[in-house]
């Protein structure tokens, strides 16, 4: 119950305000959403949203609320993301967190593109790190554009202007965003023992959460590799 009350709390930031890049990427954007919904039969903007990241399999899917059910959109690949398995614990260990997050702000001066700020650390990663001693665990967590990163996703160009348009069109409070090293709906959740306690509870709680988004109800298309290929065509050297 602990877990549930520290992962749920709300995120008081505000978006900022749209800049060149926004302007220039928002109608090409809106159009490819509108016809990535109208191809799964759903309607545009959405009510609700998440964003699901499998560090493993290199992928970010993204799922709508619609007619009191979870429906499945599009899988964007993660060009680059820095790090293995296992939560992050401190400023400059290079991995990507772990966790059940929201959008928290913004960035349309970012120096991938664009960004989208996750609200890490939240209060369930703040506890473990005081409980641990841990005075840094680590900040500035974006979803972004281009295709290198260290300790962030970056999902290339295209894809974070739609997930951005998407935050500013559906409001950052009905966007979140579920983070998990492996595919726990493939696979069992296996706990290192390096790891500490609590990451068995953590793992627990998001088997859980993306359970609610059964693989069966997937849009059936290419693989993550098939999905890299496709979007690199696409991909400008200048946006790198």
């Amino acid at each position: 119950m602990l877990l549930l009350t520290l992962l749920g709390v709300q995120s008081t930031l505000a978006a900022p305000s749209d800049g060149s890049e926004v302007q220039r990427a928002y109608p090409e954007a809106e159009r490819r959403l509108q016809a990535r919904f109208h191809r799964a039969g759903l309607h545009y903007p959405p009510e609700r949203l998440q964003l699901i990241a499998l560090k493993e399999s290199r992928r970010v899917e993204l799922w709508v609320w619609e007619e009191r059910q979870w429906r499945h959109v599009h899988d964007y690949p993660v060009f680059a993301a820095s790090g293995e398995a296992g939560p992050k614990l401190r400023e400059g260990d290079k991995q990507v967190p772990e966790g059940f997050y929201r959008i928290e702000a913004l960035n349309p001066n970012s120096h991938f593109h664009l960004s989208l700020k996750l609200d890490y650390p939240n209060t369930f990663d703040w506890k473990n790190a005081s409980d641990e001693g841990r005075t840094k665990p680590g900040s500035n967590i974006f979803i972004h554009g281009s295709a290198w990163s260290t300790g962030c996703l970056a999902i290339g160009n295209r894809g974070v202007e739609e997930l951005y348009t998407l935050a500013a069109s559906t409001d950052m409070e009905r966007m979140h965003v579920l983070i998990v090293p492996y595919d726990f709906r493939e696979r069992k959740v296996a706990v290192n023992e390096t790891q500490p306690a609590w990451v068995a509870e953590l793992y627990a709680y998001l088997r859980v959460r993306i359970g609610q988004f059964p693989l069966t109800d997937k849009i059936i298309g290419c693989s993550a590799d098939c999905l890299v290929r496709w979007e690199r065509l696409t991909f400008k050297e200048g946006e790198k």
